[in-house]
């Protein structure tokens, strides 16, 4: 996990997720609608997934 990845997962968080698949895109997208802080979560948490 780059620190590019970090800060744009705290600027907008499905865009640091877009190479994971449209599910986890959208899953993002889901909890930035309805909060900030839980899509930023989230997103930190599929960038850490090791793979």
């Amino acid at each position: 996990m780059s620190l590019f990845r970090v800060l744009l997962s705290i600027i907008f968080p499905p865009l640091a997720v877009v190479d994971k698949g449209c599910g986890s895109v959208l899953i993002i997208a889901i909890l930035t609608c309805f909060g900030w802080i839980p899509g930023v979560i989230g997103a930190l948490v599929i960038l850490n997934k090791n793979e």
